[in-house]
């Protein structure tokens, strides 16, 4: 039986760290096919991050989500991570997308009612719903009403209210030109419609741009009670701190390596101590970037060898073979960067998994 949460809730921001999946590396699978996880050590994970105080965001971008796992697999995952939630009393929200529509769609409809089978499925299972930016829908729509009909149309049947979440291109290619337009501004001003449009509807928005400026400017223009959720991991650090007019809260894929230190960063925040959260949090700030540099997708790479070496899971396996999509340079260097955040419970075990996996690649120093 799972055991409770233990430690107390974070207070001063709502944080959430978007998880990875775990594959099974026994699995005969291939690269383009189903997904294998290995259930046991990505539910483990997600309990990892519950302990420390931090919220759930399951089945985002960073478990792979369009990248190896599919919406079966997406399915499945949010069923298993939603029981285990309620199990010991952890916050979760789940993705809502349209990735089952595996061709392009065509017509608004279809968009429509994929969005709705998967918020239907998330709803049932008690999480937080996050309705995701849609690959489909910016391969169908045809300007900034056809976005704003269909985001009309699922606000007016969620049961409890959602995270918006905007992803940029650097995270998605075919997400460019979301909302409508290349203009970002435009595009701000159309995702902005939406929410005004739907008081009471929307818990929050989540931002992904890396692109602090527009972000803070974004926040400072939405409804009184709606929350701005931080997907920068580029300047999370004094997003989250905030200013004189405000703070984002978090909905970060780099608080999945960074689970320990974020958690204790915030609570120095819930103590008012916010020299404290700075001093824990800006270090961490040149791994991130390492971990989130172009091509941006490739983040997730990353974050699973540093679950590896942390001792999360048995292997360096990923879903899709993405395990390959980084340079051998880039994951030293990661390991680097981590090792002087003391990131690592078992330091030795690190550098002994890392010398392993540089002797496979004939690599040893």
């Amino acid at each position: 039986m799972p055991r409770p949460v233990s430690a107390p809730p974070l207070r001063s921001r709502a944080v959430l760290a978007a998880a990875h999946v775990v594959a099974d590396p026994r699995a005969d699978v291939s690269p383009d096919g189903p997904a294998a996880v290995d259930w046991d050590a990505t539910l483990a994970f997600r309990r990892h991050l519950w302990r420390h105080g931090l919220g759930v965001a399951e089945a985002m971008d960073t478990a792979q989500r369009g990248m190896g796992l599919d919406w079966p697999g997406a399915a499945e995952l949010i069923r298993r991570s939603a029981a285990e939630a309620r199990a010991v009393g952890g916050r979760i929200a789940c993705g809502v997308g349209t990735d089952q529509l595996t061709a392009p769609a065509a017509r608004l409809a279809d968009v429509r009612r994929a969005y709705e089978e998967q918020l239907a499925l998330v709803e049932d299972t008690g999480a937080q719903a996050i309705l995701m930016a849609s690959r489909a829908l910016a391969a169908t729509a045809e300007g900034p009403d056809d976005y704003l009909t269909t985001y009309e149309g699922l606000l007016r049947q969620t049961s409890a209210p959602v995270i918006l979440h905007w992803l940029g291109p650097m995270f998605d290619p075919a997400l460019a030109g979301y909302w409508g337009t290349d203009d970002l501004d435009a595009a701000t001003d159309t995702f902005l419609e939406v929410v005004a449009a739907h008081p009471g509807k929307v818990d929050g928005v989540k931002i992904s741009l890396l692109d602090a400026d527009r972000e803070v400017d974004l926040r400072r223009r939405l409804p009184d009670g709606v929350r701005c959720y931080t997907g920068d991991d580029f300047h999370y650090p004094e997003l989250v701190a905030g200013d004189d007019h405000g703070f984002s809260d978090a909905l970060l894929g780099v608080f999945d390596p960074l689970a320990p230190v974020a958690a204790q960063a915030v609570r120095a925040l819930d103590g008012g101590d916010p020299k404290a959260f700075r001093d824990l949090l800006d270090p961490t700030v040149e791994l991130a970037r390492h971990l989130f540099q172009p091509p941006t997708r490739y983040y997730k790479t990353g974050v699973v060898l540093l679950a590896w070496l942390a001792g999360h899971q048995d292997h360096f396996t990923m879903v899709g073979g993405l395990q390959s999509a980084r340079s051998l340079p880039h994951l030293v260097r990661a390991h680097e960067l981590a090792d002087a955040l003391s990131l690592f419970p078992d330091p030795d075990l690190a550098a002994y998994r890392m010398r392993s996996l540089l002797k496979v690649y004939g690599a040893t120093p």
